[in-house]
Protein backbone atom coordinates (compact mmCIF):
# COMPACT_ATOMS: atom_id res chain seq x y z
CA UNK A 1 0.00 0.00 0.00
CA UNK A 2 1.34 3.04 -1.35
CA UNK A 3 2.07 5.81 2.23
CA UNK A 4 1.18 9.59 1.49
CA UNK A 5 3.76 12.13 1.66
CA UNK A 6 4.19 14.01 5.02
CA UNK A 7 3.10 17.26 3.07
CA UNK A 8 0.35 15.56 1.61
CA UNK A 9 -0.84 13.84 4.96
CA UNK A 10 -0.50 17.55 6.09
CA UNK A 11 -2.57 19.30 3.65
CA UNK A 12 -5.31 16.80 4.01
CA UNK A 13 -5.52 17.19 8.06
CA UNK A 14 -5.48 21.45 7.63
CA UNK A 15 -8.27 21.05 4.73
CA UNK A 16 -10.57 18.74 6.92
CA UNK A 17 -9.54 21.20 10.07
CA UNK A 18 -10.84 23.83 7.75
CA UNK A 19 -14.13 22.08 6.63
CA UNK A 20 -15.09 21.77 10.68
CA UNK A 21 -14.36 25.32 10.93
CA UNK A 22 -16.74 25.99 8.43
CA UNK A 23 -19.17 23.81 9.30
CA UNK A 24 -18.75 25.55 13.03
CA UNK A 25 -19.70 28.87 11.43
CA UNK A 26 -22.98 28.08 10.38
CA UNK A 27 -24.39 25.00 12.94
CA UNK A 28 -22.66 25.39 16.13
CA UNK A 29 -21.05 29.10 17.34
CA UNK A 30 -24.73 30.60 16.15
CA UNK A 31 -26.28 28.65 19.10
CA UNK A 32 -24.37 31.04 21.33
CA UNK A 33 -25.56 34.18 20.01
CA UNK A 34 -27.19 35.55 23.63
CA UNK A 35 -24.16 35.50 25.22
CA UNK A 36 -21.02 38.61 25.19
CA UNK A 37 -18.54 37.95 22.44
CA UNK A 38 -15.31 38.12 24.53
CA UNK A 39 -16.82 36.09 27.00
CA UNK A 40 -17.87 33.14 24.48
CA UNK A 41 -14.50 33.31 23.05
CA UNK A 42 -12.78 33.01 26.70
CA UNK A 43 -15.41 30.05 27.51
CA UNK A 44 -14.24 28.34 24.04
CA UNK A 45 -11.07 28.38 25.07
CA UNK A 46 -10.66 28.04 28.23
CA UNK A 47 -12.49 24.52 28.53
CA UNK A 48 -10.26 22.84 25.51
CA UNK A 49 -7.30 24.39 28.22
CA UNK A 50 -8.94 22.84 30.84
CA UNK A 51 -9.32 19.56 29.60
CA UNK A 52 -5.86 19.29 28.26
CA UNK A 53 -4.27 19.76 31.05
CA UNK A 54 -4.59 15.83 32.72
CA UNK A 55 -3.11 14.66 29.23
CA UNK A 56 -0.64 17.69 28.31
CA UNK A 57 0.24 19.70 31.22
CA UNK A 58 3.50 17.44 31.72
CA UNK A 59 4.64 20.18 29.24
CA UNK A 60 4.68 23.08 31.56
CA UNK A 61 8.10 21.60 32.95
CA UNK A 62 9.46 22.14 29.75
CA UNK A 63 8.70 26.34 29.53
CA UNK A 64 11.13 26.62 31.46
CA UNK A 65 13.75 25.43 29.12
CA UNK A 66 12.31 27.43 26.03
CA UNK A 67 14.60 30.07 24.04
CA UNK A 68 12.70 33.30 24.82
CA UNK A 69 12.03 33.67 21.10
CA UNK A 70 10.00 30.38 21.64
CA UNK A 71 8.20 31.91 24.26
CA UNK A 72 7.61 34.92 22.79
CA UNK A 73 6.16 33.06 19.17
CA UNK A 74 3.42 31.17 21.42
CA UNK A 75 2.19 34.47 23.09
CA UNK A 76 2.28 35.99 19.60
CA UNK A 77 0.59 33.20 18.62
CA UNK A 78 -2.15 33.13 21.73
CA UNK A 79 -2.78 37.29 21.11
CA UNK A 80 -3.24 37.00 17.12
CA UNK A 81 -4.56 33.43 16.66
CA UNK A 82 -6.29 32.98 19.30
CA UNK A 83 -7.35 36.42 21.33
CA UNK A 84 -7.74 39.25 18.63
CA UNK A 85 -8.33 36.90 15.52
CA UNK A 86 -11.75 34.69 17.54
CA UNK A 87 -13.09 37.85 18.95
CA UNK A 88 -13.02 39.96 15.72
CA UNK A 89 -14.69 36.91 13.82
CA UNK A 90 -17.04 36.47 16.47
CA UNK A 91 -17.84 39.89 16.64
CA UNK A 92 -18.00 39.88 12.92
CA UNK A 93 -20.58 36.76 12.47
CA UNK A 94 -22.58 38.38 15.77
CA UNK A 95 -22.88 41.89 14.07
CA UNK A 96 -24.66 40.45 10.96
CA UNK A 97 -26.49 37.59 12.33
CA UNK A 98 -24.06 34.87 10.74
CA UNK A 99 -25.03 36.15 7.20
CA UNK A 100 -21.36 34.64 6.38
CA UNK A 101 -21.37 34.97 2.71
CA UNK A 102 -21.07 38.72 3.13
CA UNK A 103 -18.25 38.47 5.87
CA UNK A 104 -16.17 34.82 6.87
CA UNK A 105 -16.14 34.35 2.53
CA UNK A 106 -14.62 37.94 2.48
CA UNK A 107 -12.29 37.32 5.58
CA UNK A 108 -10.92 33.95 4.29
CA UNK A 109 -10.03 35.85 0.75
CA UNK A 110 -7.79 38.30 2.79
CA UNK A 111 -6.24 36.41 4.95
CA UNK A 112 -3.82 34.29 2.54
CA UNK A 113 -2.50 37.69 1.68
CA UNK A 114 -1.40 38.13 4.86
CA UNK A 115 -0.29 35.32 5.99
CA UNK A 116 2.06 35.05 2.61
CA UNK A 117 3.33 38.35 3.30
CA UNK A 118 4.07 37.70 6.84
CA UNK A 119 5.96 34.27 6.19
CA UNK A 120 8.04 35.94 3.39
CA UNK A 121 8.89 38.54 6.25
CA UNK A 122 9.39 36.15 9.33
CA UNK A 123 9.93 32.58 8.34
CA UNK A 124 11.81 33.99 5.07
CA UNK A 125 9.55 31.36 2.52
CA UNK A 126 9.94 32.33 -1.18
CA UNK A 127 6.75 30.50 -2.81
CA UNK A 128 7.96 30.41 -6.74
CA UNK A 129 6.32 31.38 -10.00
CA UNK A 130 3.98 28.72 -10.03
CA UNK A 131 3.14 29.52 -6.42
CA UNK A 132 1.64 32.61 -7.34
CA UNK A 133 -0.13 31.90 -10.11
CA UNK A 134 -2.43 29.27 -8.74
CA UNK A 135 -2.63 31.25 -5.65
CA UNK A 136 -3.85 34.27 -7.61
CA UNK A 137 -6.23 31.67 -9.36
CA UNK A 138 -7.43 30.28 -5.79
CA UNK A 139 -8.18 34.49 -4.73
CA UNK A 140 -9.45 35.18 -8.24
CA UNK A 141 -12.29 31.81 -7.55
CA UNK A 142 -13.01 32.82 -4.18
CA UNK A 143 -13.96 36.79 -5.46
CA UNK A 144 -16.78 34.90 -7.87
CA UNK A 145 -17.72 32.38 -5.48
CA UNK A 146 -18.83 35.36 -3.51
CA UNK A 147 -19.62 38.18 -5.61
CA UNK A 148 -20.10 35.98 -9.06
CA UNK A 149 -20.03 38.50 -12.20
CA UNK A 150 -20.79 41.29 -10.15
CA UNK A 151 -19.01 44.35 -7.80
CA UNK A 152 -19.09 44.10 -4.57
CA UNK A 153 -22.61 46.63 -3.35
CA UNK A 154 -22.39 48.24 0.26
CA UNK A 155 -25.14 46.85 1.96
CA UNK A 156 -27.72 49.46 3.64
CA UNK A 157 -27.27 47.09 7.02
CA UNK A 158 -26.00 49.65 9.29
CA UNK A 159 -23.74 46.76 10.99
CA UNK A 160 -22.00 45.78 7.85
CA UNK A 161 -19.12 48.08 7.59
CA UNK A 162 -18.35 47.58 11.75
CA UNK A 163 -18.24 43.96 10.70
CA UNK A 164 -15.87 44.42 7.70
CA UNK A 165 -13.70 46.07 9.87
CA UNK A 166 -13.53 43.26 12.61
CA UNK A 167 -13.23 40.49 9.16
CA UNK A 168 -10.36 42.52 8.39
CA UNK A 169 -8.73 42.51 11.57
CA UNK A 170 -9.65 39.40 11.60
CA UNK A 171 -7.78 37.98 8.65
CA UNK A 172 -4.90 39.86 9.18
CA UNK A 173 -4.58 38.43 12.80
CA UNK A 174 -5.16 34.44 11.56
CA UNK A 175 -2.72 35.11 8.46
CA UNK A 176 -0.17 36.31 11.88
CA UNK A 177 -1.50 33.08 13.89
CA UNK A 178 -0.98 30.97 11.06
CA UNK A 179 2.82 32.39 10.34
CA UNK A 180 3.85 32.15 14.25
CA UNK A 181 2.44 28.79 14.63
CA UNK A 182 4.46 27.63 11.99
CA UNK A 183 7.23 29.56 13.55
CA UNK A 184 6.60 27.58 16.90
CA UNK A 185 6.29 24.40 15.25
CA UNK A 186 9.85 24.05 14.04
CA UNK A 187 11.09 24.04 17.46
CA UNK A 188 8.11 22.30 19.64
CA UNK A 189 5.94 19.39 18.80
CA UNK A 190 2.06 20.38 17.75
CA UNK A 191 0.67 18.84 21.09
CA UNK A 192 2.71 21.49 22.74
CA UNK A 193 1.63 24.18 20.67
CA UNK A 194 -2.08 23.25 20.79
CA UNK A 195 -2.12 23.29 24.16
CA UNK A 196 -0.27 26.40 24.95
CA UNK A 197 -2.21 28.11 22.52
CA UNK A 198 -5.45 27.47 24.17
CA UNK A 199 -3.44 28.22 27.79
CA UNK A 200 -2.18 31.11 27.11
CA UNK A 201 -5.37 32.62 24.89
CA UNK A 202 -7.34 31.49 27.75
CA UNK A 203 -4.73 33.84 30.21
CA UNK A 204 -5.06 36.61 27.57
CA UNK A 205 -9.13 36.99 27.33
CA UNK A 206 -10.06 35.97 30.33
CA UNK A 207 -8.13 38.70 31.71
CA UNK A 208 -9.92 41.00 29.48
CA UNK A 209 -13.42 39.29 30.47
CA UNK A 210 -12.50 39.84 34.07
CA UNK A 211 -11.22 43.39 33.69
CA UNK A 212 -14.31 44.29 31.88
CA UNK A 213 -17.08 43.08 34.48
CA UNK A 214 -18.18 40.24 32.07
CA UNK A 215 -17.96 37.49 34.28
CA UNK A 216 -21.50 37.79 34.89
CA UNK A 217 -22.77 35.76 31.76
CA UNK A 218 -21.50 32.67 33.23
CA UNK A 219 -25.46 33.70 35.32
CA UNK A 220 -26.68 33.94 31.64
CA UNK A 221 -25.17 30.69 30.25
CA UNK A 222 -28.22 28.22 29.47
CA UNK A 223 -28.11 24.18 29.31
CA UNK A 224 -28.34 24.54 25.38
CA UNK A 225 -25.39 27.09 25.61
CA UNK A 226 -23.31 24.45 27.69
CA UNK A 227 -23.65 21.94 25.36
CA UNK A 228 -22.66 23.88 22.35
CA UNK A 229 -19.73 25.27 24.77
CA UNK A 230 -18.40 21.74 24.90
CA UNK A 231 -19.34 20.64 21.75
CA UNK A 232 -17.17 23.22 19.80
CA UNK A 233 -14.65 22.61 22.44
CA UNK A 234 -13.80 18.90 21.87
CA UNK A 235 -14.31 19.03 18.06
CA UNK A 236 -13.89 22.06 16.43
CA UNK A 237 -11.40 23.50 18.86
CA UNK A 238 -8.97 20.90 20.33
CA UNK A 239 -9.71 18.06 17.81
CA UNK A 240 -9.08 21.13 14.92
CA UNK A 241 -6.44 22.41 15.99
CA UNK A 242 -4.99 19.44 16.91
CA UNK A 243 -5.27 18.48 13.13
CA UNK A 244 -4.37 21.74 12.01
CA UNK A 245 -1.34 21.88 14.00
CA UNK A 246 -0.27 18.26 13.08
CA UNK A 247 -0.99 19.09 9.77
CA UNK A 248 0.93 22.66 9.48
CA UNK A 249 4.27 20.89 10.99
CA UNK A 250 4.43 19.67 7.60
CA UNK A 251 3.59 22.12 4.77
CA UNK A 252 4.99 25.60 4.10
CA UNK A 253 2.95 28.27 6.31
CA UNK A 254 1.96 29.65 2.51
CA UNK A 255 0.71 26.31 1.58
CA UNK A 256 -1.43 25.95 4.84
CA UNK A 257 -3.19 29.28 4.36
CA UNK A 258 -4.23 28.24 0.82
CA UNK A 259 -5.82 25.21 2.22
CA UNK A 260 -7.29 26.82 4.63
CA UNK A 261 -9.58 28.66 1.82
CA UNK A 262 -11.90 25.07 2.38
CA UNK A 263 -12.97 27.10 5.06
CA UNK A 264 -15.30 28.97 3.23
CA UNK A 265 -16.24 26.66 0.62
CA UNK A 266 -17.87 24.44 3.30
CA UNK A 267 -19.51 27.38 4.93
CA UNK A 268 -21.56 27.65 1.29
CA UNK A 269 -21.32 23.84 1.49
CA UNK A 270 -23.40 23.42 4.90
CA UNK A 271 -25.45 26.85 4.12
CA UNK A 272 -26.85 25.21 1.44
CA UNK A 273 -27.29 21.53 3.57
CA UNK A 274 -28.29 22.79 6.53
CA UNK A 275 -29.81 26.23 5.96
CA UNK A 276 -31.27 25.61 1.68
CA UNK A 277 -29.10 28.42 0.31
CA UNK A 278 -28.20 27.30 -2.93
CA UNK A 279 -25.41 28.22 -5.19
CA UNK A 280 -25.58 29.56 -8.84
CA UNK A 281 -23.82 27.48 -12.00
CA UNK A 282 -20.83 30.48 -11.30
CA UNK A 283 -20.54 29.94 -7.62
CA UNK A 284 -20.09 25.62 -7.93
CA UNK A 285 -17.56 26.20 -11.14
CA UNK A 286 -15.43 29.33 -8.69
CA UNK A 287 -15.59 26.63 -5.64
CA UNK A 288 -13.88 24.02 -8.23
CA UNK A 289 -11.63 26.16 -9.57
CA UNK A 290 -10.23 26.90 -6.02
CA UNK A 291 -9.79 23.29 -4.92
CA UNK A 292 -7.89 22.41 -7.77
CA UNK A 293 -6.20 25.14 -6.66
CA UNK A 294 -4.81 24.17 -3.64
CA UNK A 295 -4.57 20.73 -5.01
CA UNK A 296 -1.93 21.89 -7.36
CA UNK A 297 -0.45 23.91 -4.77
CA UNK A 298 -0.30 21.19 -2.39
CA UNK A 299 1.94 19.48 -5.30
CA UNK A 300 4.17 22.27 -5.47
CA UNK A 301 5.79 21.71 -2.06
CA UNK A 302 5.37 17.77 -1.75
CA UNK A 303 8.73 16.64 -3.93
Amino acid sequence: MKILKPEILGVIAISIAAIAWGLDGIALTPKLYNLDVPFVVFMLHVIPAILMTPFLGKYWKNLLNYKFQDVLSLWILAFFGGALGTISIVKALFLVKFDHLSVIVILQKLQPLFAIILAMIFLKERPNKQFWIWAFIALLGGYFLTFEFHLPKVSQQANLIEASLYSLLAAFSFGAGTVFSKRSLSRLNFKEVTYFRYFFTSIIVGLFVFTSGKMGYFQLVTKVNWFYLFLISLTVGIGSIFLYNYGLKRVKAIVSTIAELLFPISSIFFDYVINGNKLSLIQMISAGVMVLAIIRISKQYSH
